[in-house]
């Protein structure tokens, strides 16, 4: 920009104001002037005094116009369509004026000066704003990323005019699949036809790639992005409709693709007959309600109107943020329904029941639990205690308290698990089973699914990270393989297959197609507008959505993935079934399995010995307990419990480990068990 238009940009608003006054001044004298000279072609009219006994008048009352109009109001580089409509407004009324007072005062004005007046004018008083704001536009053009945009709509055309307006993006084209907006003009861009995209990122020079279609489903976003993520360009997106909406985020708040997007499963309408069926109206308590499960879940709930609900947490920092996220709720959704944080351990039953009796509780939903596949290895004990005896406390309480639901939250780790986790999960799941077939006036029902992105232990936040460092992404396999579903819509799926229950169900949701854990790692790369590459040569490189990085040692690309290793416990793939088949309920997206089971005379044994192991910390015997009780569970490792491998040398941990290849029947185990500890609370309820 010419030093003079830097230093004008750069005064205060007062003294711009001031200048643009006397600028006006100036431009309406000019204008007058080459009205007359146009009219008369010759300068004679400059030595009539009448001639000039109009612009007293016209002057200060042109200027008055124009301050009233909002003139000096408006920001010389934010014009736009609505100062050009104010400008016509003030230059008609100012050649009215002059148009006016020649016939009030008989000047020697011919009838056809404010007309070639208002043209000059509309020419020089609108001209010379329109040309500071384009110097000033075209100076910071050279400054800003080229961006093309993808939807030329509503949200596209309002994500345009305020990037213009911007100091950071200058949209350069549209991209729309609609035919009838294809070779028009929006917002002064041209609109291609999507197969147009590599030509157009190049003739342009293209740095970034912006989605501006909030209304899109997942499956069309997903075919967007499948288009250009191998374009080595940023690609970022607007809010999703219902956030601009509402009111939670503008158009112009540019985001990361969600990774939802990349899944391009477009989540189903819930059928609110089951969601509101064991919650509206009731008490409602949800263990683990600061977790990631639980706390979606409590947002959930809230939306169907329980007359109370209580979240119970044994995190003080978890319990604080979702209670702050409910109160957000209520001030932003309204509803007064009666919202109670409570610390509490799952592990206690008797404060469990007595909270249970205190407010009357018709439903629970238990998402509280270890989750972290390798923590809960390397802490057994602890593991066991939270997931199967937690499970067995708080299902007592609720049987002794005449709790109507009790929907367990499982996973797929509980189908022929490999790590304690996974273990303990299908442990948690035969205690419900055992307790619904000991009685009939607690409704229990179990639900299984995968991994959800955004959740506390997802891969997702951490690949994320781990791209702003600049890599490497840490991948444990080449051949990984995870489900995946987003939290609102798992938690939607408990809510209404809890609402489905006869008593005792295993209900399995439908999570789609196993994604590659390095794929994801790749798509999230290029999206960046980086370029992957393997860290490691060896590498497989089969996959022609992959070949683009070089398995070569050196450097090729932008980011590493390293390939770390499967960790302990940790599976190739992860199954939703132990049965053969499930069956269909009316949801398209729940399922429901028929699968083994022990009544609680059967499973009560196997209980006491395993409480009694992890009592005295031996996790050699905790381990040939967990092999001799059917839940599937194959470790396909050494142990790696942390205390255990301080309490015994190495040697010897690996040899007992060798071991467990044949566990005991679980009546030589029961001798272990005559000193039950007193958390353990085994007796059946009722006896």
């Amino acid at each position: 920009m010419p030093p003079v238009l830097s230093m004008l940009f750069g005064l205060s608003r007062t003294t711009k104001r001031i200048m643009e006054v006397v600028a006006d001044v100036v431009l309406i004298v000019a204008s007058f002037l080459g009205a007359m000279w146009l009219r008369l072609d010759n300068f004679d009219f400059l030595s009539h005094f009448g001639v000039w006994l109009a612009l007293p008048i016209v002057v200060p009352i042109s200027i008055a116009l124009f301050a009233w109009l909002g003139f000096y109001r408006a920001i010389i580089r934010h014009l736009g369509l609505k100062t050009t409509q104010t400008i016509l407004i003030g230059v008609v009324a100012s050649s009215s004026v002059l148009g006016v007072t020649a016939l009030l005062f008989d000047l020697p004005i011919p009838s056809s000066i404010p007309f070639l007046y208002a043209m000059l004018a509309l020419l020089t008083v609108g001209g010379v704003r329109f040309g500071l704001r384009y110097f000033y536009l075209r100076e910071q053009q050279q400054h800003k990323k080229r961006v093309l945009i993808y939807g030329a709509g509503a949200a596209g055309r309002q994500l345009a005019m305020s990037l213009r307006h911007g100091r950071e993006y200058e949209p350069v084209a549209f991209l729309d699949f609609a035919p009838r907006l294809q070779g028009s003009h929006v917002q002064g861009l041209k609109v291609y036809p999507p197969e147009e995209c590599g030509r157009i990122i190049k003739a342009y020079g293209v740095q970034m790639f912006l989605l501006a279609i909030p209304g899109a489903t997942r499956a069309r976003r997903q075919e967007i992005i499948e288009s250009v993520e191998t374009m080595k360009i940023p690609v970022q997106t607007v809010p999703d409709m219902a956030d601009v909406v509402s009111g939670k985020a503008k158009v112009t708040e540019l985001r990361d693709v969600a990774i939802e997007d990349l899944l391009g499963r477009d989540p189903i309408p819930p059928d609110q007959s089951l969601m509101g069926a064991d919650i509206t109206g009731k008490v409602v308590m949800v263990t683990g309600a600061g977790g990631s499960i639980g706390s979606e879940l409590s947002r959930q709930i809230f939306r169907q109107h329980p007359r109370q609900l209580l979240l119970v947490d044994v995190s003080e920092y978890s319990l604080y943020l979702i209670e702050k996220d409910i109160e957000q709720l209520k001030l932003g959704e309204g509803g007064q329904v009666s919202c109670l944080p409570i610390l509490a351990s799952v592990r206690d039953g008797g404060r469990l029941e007595a909270l249970m009796r205190m407010f009357s509780v018709d439903t629970i939903y238990h998402a509280a639990a270890y989750k972290h596949v390798p923590l809960v290895e390397q802490n057994m004990a602890e593991g066991i205690r939270n997931n199967v005896f937690g499970t067995l406390a708080m299902a007592k309480a609720a049987v002794s308290a005449r709790v109507g639901r009790v929907v367990l939250i499982s996973t797929d780790k509980a189908v022929r698990p490999t790590n304690v986790m996974g273990a303990t999960k299908r442990m948690a799941e035969l205690v419900c089973q055992a307790l619904a077939k000991q009685q009939s006036g607690t409704c229990f029902s179990m639900v299984r699914f995968g991994n959800v992105l955004g959740s506390s232990g997802s891969v997702v936040p951490l690949f994320r990270k781990q791209i702003e460092r600049g890599g490497p992404l840490t991948v444990t396999h080449p051949d990984i393989t995870r489900y995946f579903m987003t939290i609102p819509e798992a938690a939607q799926l408990v809510i209404q297959a809890g609402a489905m229950s006869r008593g005792g169900d295993v209900f399995i949701l439908d999570m789609g197609q196993p994604i590659k854990i390095v794929e994801l790692a790749h798509r999230m790369i290029r999206l960046s507008g980086l370029q992957p590459y393997f860290l490691d040569a060896s590498a497989p490189n089969d996959d022609t959505r992959l070949s683009t990085p070089s398995a070569s040692p050196c450097r090729k690309g932008d980011i590493a993935i390293e390939f770390t290793g499967l960790r302990p416990g940790e599976k190739l793939y992860e199954e939703l079934l132990i049965a053969e088949a499930a069956e269909y309920t009316t949801h398209p997206r729940i399922m429901t399995a028929n699968e083994t089971m022990l009544d609680w005379e059967s499973l009560q044994p196997s209980l006491k010995a395993l409480g009694r192991a992890c009592q005295q910390q031996d996790m050699d015997q905790v381990r040939k307990i967990l092999l001799s009780i059917p839940v599937g569970y194959v470790p396909g490792h050494e142990l790696v419990d942390i205390g255990w491998l301080q309490k015994v040398p190495c040697g010897q941990a690996t040899e007992q480990t060798a071991k467990t290849e044949s566990p005991r029947p679980i009546e030589a185990l029961q001798s272990t068990a005559d000193v039950i500890p007193s958390w353990a609370g085994l007796q059946a309820p009722g006896t």
